[in-house]
């Protein structure tokens, strides 16, 4: 047989390998390198419009921490006309070493925290729904693999006054993302209102206590329009964690110095049911350890990676914020760092 028509009868063969299974997701033809909060990040999708999305939330971001890629695919079929309401809150599962993520059977993703690999699937319909599709599928994939692989997630807010950074920790509702957006708005430097990142590894080689966060955008609860006029109007992110949020860009807000990184020298637990006794005082380091345990998650070895940052953390001095009033605890905090006390 020639050669031509060995490759002619090879032809049905070609075409027929090409074809992909009803069941398979679209092939991902576009790829792109970001950076969110320091970490590279390699997503590739069909998608342009997840794409832009993507670029929307970590554009600001650039490269801070050699490590290898993360990696998110992101797969959206369906038809791009089709009306659809916003999915429903997503399911959080963890079977280590995956983290399972299900909205519906259109609205889901795996995380693989042992590859650093995160699979996403979408209907091409919901990417009107930016905010719900960047707050829970794209921002978490990025975020679960770091939190998961590379550091300590902190449930605390973060500034700096003066060189030194101060963690304002305690439950949702402690009133985290209003002090620390006051603080800021009263000169102090602005890292994150409610995630804060602890860097594992030769990362911090330097600063024992390095942390990293989202500086680009502040979260509040709507009743916070009262405190500041500038959130009045905004859009209410939809269905986050079934608690409505005001999201402001750092970069719309005037005046406001942000970093995107710092070292901790205070840790201080806030207690606002005690307003007629406003005070500063010193706080149990066993129930802080107990407070910042319960967010780690991760395969077996790198709970131990989280838990040994955590002590690190720990050498930090800390203290309980009793405050009612906001002017009087930026004031109690400001002397804390300049006076140690």
């Amino acid at each position: 047989m020639e050669i031509a028509e060995m490759e002619s009868a090879l032809e049905p063969l070609k075409a027929a390998k090409k074809a992909p299974h009803p069941l398979e997701a679209p092939e991902l033809h576009l790829r792109y390198t970001f950076y969110p909060l320091g970490f590279p990040v390699i997503v590739r999708t069909n998608s342009t419009g997840i794409l832009a999305q993507a670029e929307e939330l970590w554009r600001h971001f650039k490269l801070r921490f050699e490590i290898e890629p993360i990696m998110i695919d992101i797969h959206v079929s369906g038809d791009p006309h089709e009306s659809i309401e916003c999915p429903p809150t997503p399911e959080f599962k963890m079977i280590l070493p995956l983290l399972i993520n299900v909205a519906d059977g259109r609205h889901y993703s795996l995380i693989d925290l042992a590859e650093g690999r995160s699979q996403i699937v979408l209907s091409k319909a919901s990417e009107e729904h930016k905010r719900y599709l960047s707050y829970f599928f794209i921002d978490a994939a990025a975020l679960g693999q770091i939190a998961g692989r590379h550091a300590t997630p902190v449930h605390a807010a973060c500034v700096e006054w003066k060189g030194h950074g101060v963690l304002l920790c305690g439950e949702s509702g402690a009133g985290k993302s209003t002090l620390a957006y006051a603080c800021a708005r009263a000169g102090w430097k602005y890292m994150t209102d409610d995630a804060t990142f602890l860097v594992h590894g030769p990362n911090c080689h330097e600063l024992e206590r390095i942390v990293t966060g989202n500086c680009h955008k502040v979260r509040f609860r709507p009743s916070a329009a009262g405190l500041f006029p500038e959130i009045e109007g905004l859009p209410i992110t939809p269905r986050a964690a079934g608690k409505p949020s005001i999201e402001l860009s750092t970069t719309d807000a005037l005046n406001l110095e942000c970093i995107q990184s710092t070292t901790v020298d205070y840790l201080v637990f806030l207690n606002r049911e005690q307003p007629g006794k406003q005070r500063l005082r010193a706080y149990s380091r066993e129930k802080a350890r107990a407070f910042l345990r319960q967010v780690v998650y991760g395969t077996p070895d790198r709970l131990d990676a989280h838990y040994t940052t955590l002590e690190r953390l720990l050498t930090a001095e800390v203290f309980e914020l009793c405050y009612g009033d906001l002017d009087w605890a930026i004031e109690r905090l400001s002397r804390l760092v300049e006076k140690g006390c």
